[in-house]
């Protein structure tokens, strides 16, 4: 019977060897659940972050003269009309807020607005150098390139 008894301590070591293993290669897991590119992840994010802050910080936001840019054909549109159904929706619902109507007509009203200010934005890259330019947009792609890089297996270090 002492045979049998080391054949099964046997048995359970080489599992305990491998609920290890398993462990320690599920710590070890890196960006996307791979092995490896953390490192990788973090440095392209912070350049990708650095280059879409950059990017970002030479456009220049303003507003157009009309509503939808392309009503009053040169003069200002009206914008109270467009807030009519988020007014009618809001007295629906304090009438009854179980209102499916109302909820549409406020939802909806509201969404126009938004709509008609988003509309009337223009938006315009500031002047800056081709270097800067380049510098931006690299940092941008290169980030990006590192990012999807991270989330491949990287090659086990071991022989």
């Amino acid at each position: 019977m002492p045979n049998v008894d080391i054949g099964k301590q046997a048995l359970e070591a080489t599992d305990l060897e491998e609920a290890k293993a398993l462990i320690r290669e599920r710590r070890l897991r890196g960006a996307g659940g791979t092995p490896g590119g953390i490192g990788t992840f973090f440095s392209g994010l912070a350049l990708a972050v650095l280059g879409g802050y950059l990017v970002l910080n030479q456009v220049q936001v303003s507003s157009s003269f009309g509503f939808f840019g392309m009503w009053g054909m040169g003069r200002q549109a009206g914008f109270g009309l467009t807030m009519l159904p988020l007014l009618i929706g809001i007295g629906v619902l304090f009438f009854d807020g179980k209102s499916k109507i109302g909820w549409i007509l406020s939802a909806g009203g509201l969404l126009t607005i938004l709509a008609a200010v988003l509309m009337s934005l223009s938006i315009h890259w500031s002047q800056t150098s081709l270097f800067n330019t380049l510098l931006m947009f690299g940092m941008l792609a290169g980030g990006l390139g590192l990012i999807a890089r991270s989330l491949r297996p990287y090659p086990s270090e071991e022989p």
